[in-house]
């Protein structure tokens, strides 16, 4: 099926500036036709005065008119040519823009293509414009620093708010909830414990423990006593009861003391002892990890996890919303003083600037390479799309104005023309 032929798009005001460019493309035409009626009122004038016997020089005054009118009328003649068949007669050749639209479309496309769209051109042209310095300069005032936080929460708002909630809340369980609940959990959290025991980064929650353990039972002397008398046997006289709470009391104080403040203790050398096993047999002992994969599924299946997964996306999108419409929230304010340091970074560090640039003309010339056919197809096919005597009238009445000053010069330079050849016939002859 023919695709509908349609008319060139017309831009914004573009009817208020076609409707001036009409105006002067007639009083043009009407310039043009005045030298050719000229031309051709003086070589009746002339043709004449030479019959009637006037002297020599008319016939100078006939020859000139007569090669100005023809030099008007050949040259109207390209001129129309161009965009309708002169007279309306269909001579071959004519009509050039209506007939040979989408032969000229498509080398318009070529021309593009091989000329601006080549990797040499656009590196070149990207690499004199220096992208990076420019954009820095730009970025570093704090006036576009915060137009550019502004336009940017303007298109996080809009992608959050397009998203269906059903779709993201499908693809965060399908492509990150199910991949860390199906692989195994022991293997990877013995190798993080044991990255974590060789760092040493343990040791501070050791010592926040030991030091918590140490405040409790400085602070709880009543809790002690009491669970010593609880245990103590009916019989046992309470002055009893007490000296022996008291002692288990110093005891378990010193204890805690000396686990406080000696990192060599013995009970310490065994916490790591016993978290560093721990960490081995999470990647290699068949029960443990089994234990560990019966931990996750109870985790994973607790009602509380399953409403934190649920809502996760539903959190995190009213998160963003609230960041991305409040001037003041850390996000914006962080991402404004994140693209001031970028703007500062890449007006003083030549080596960054470098960088940058060396990306955008890769991308570019990646795009170039791949994709310059698909661009340059675009004007092809909506020049094949256009209505082909729509687009003679539009092409002519950008362009016409201009031709019509062919047609002056073809009448004052064949007038000229035909002055010297008769002036030299004349010498000569």
């Amino acid at each position: 099926m023919e695709q509908p032929r349609l008319a060139p798009a017309q831009p914004p005001g573009g009817l208020a500036r076609d409707e001036s460019k009409r105006r002067g493309l007639r009083r043009m035409k009407l310039v043009a036709l005045s030298f050719l009626l000229g031309a051709t009122v003086l070589f009746l004038l002339a043709s004449w005065a030479q019959s009637a016997g006037w002297g020599p020089w008319v016939g100078y005054v006939r020859a000139a008119a007569e090669a100005g009118m023809v030099g008007a009328l050949a040259d109207w003649f390209a001129v129309t040519a161009l965009f309708r068949h002169p007279l309306g007669i269909k001579i071959p050749h004519t009509a050039i823009i209506p007939n040979k639209k989408d032969v000229l479309g498509s080398s318009l496309g070529d021309f593009v293509g091989s000329n601006f769209l080549s990797e040499t051109v656009v590196r070149d042209k990207l690499r004199r414009v220096e992208i990076a310095r420019r954009t820095g300069e730009w970025l570093a005032k704090p006036e576009n620093a915060d137009r550019a936080t502004a336009e940017l929460s303007n298109i996080v708002r809009g992608a959050v708010t397009i998203l269906r909630d059903d779709d993201v809340q499908a693809v965060l369980e399908q492509a990150v909830v199910r991949r860390v609940v199906d692989r195994d959990w022991g293997p990877p959290l013995g190798k993080l414990l044991e990255q974590v025991l060789t760092d040493g980064a343990h040791y501070r929650l050791v010592d926040l423990m030991c030091d918590r353990a140490y405040e409790w039972v400085r602070t709880n002397h009543a809790t002690v006593l009491r669970v010593v008398s609880d245990r103590a046997p009916s019989w046992s006289p309470k002055f009893v009861d007490e000296m022996l709470a008291d002692k288990v009391y110093g005891e378990v104080l010193a204890f805690a003391w000396a686990v406080k403040t000696d990192v060599n203790h013995p009970m310490r050398l065994a916490l790591d002892k016993f978290l560093g096993e721990f960490a081995q047999d999470l990647q290699k002992d068949p029960e443990t990890m089994a234990r560990a994969e019966q931990v996750k599924q109870q985790l994973i299946q607790h009602p509380e996890v399953q409403k934190l997964i649920g809502s996760a996306w539903s959190t995190a999108k009213d998160m963003l919303l609230t960041a991305a419409e409040d001037p003041s929230s850390e996000l914006r304010r962080r991402v404004r003083e994140g693209l001031l340091t970028l703007g500062t970074r890449l007006q003083s560090d030549p080596a960054l600037a470098g960088k940058v640039d060396g990306w955008v003309e890769g991308a570019a010339a990646y795009v170039v390479t791949h994709y310059s056919k698909e661009i340059t197809t675009i004007i092809t096919d909506t020049v094949e799309r256009w209505d082909a005597d729509e687009t003679s009238r539009k092409v002519e009445l950008q362009v016409g104005r201009d031709l019509q000053f062919i047609r002056i010069n073809g009448t004052v330079v064949g007038a000229l023309a035909g002055l010297v050849i008769y002036t030299v016939a004349q010498v000569l002859f």
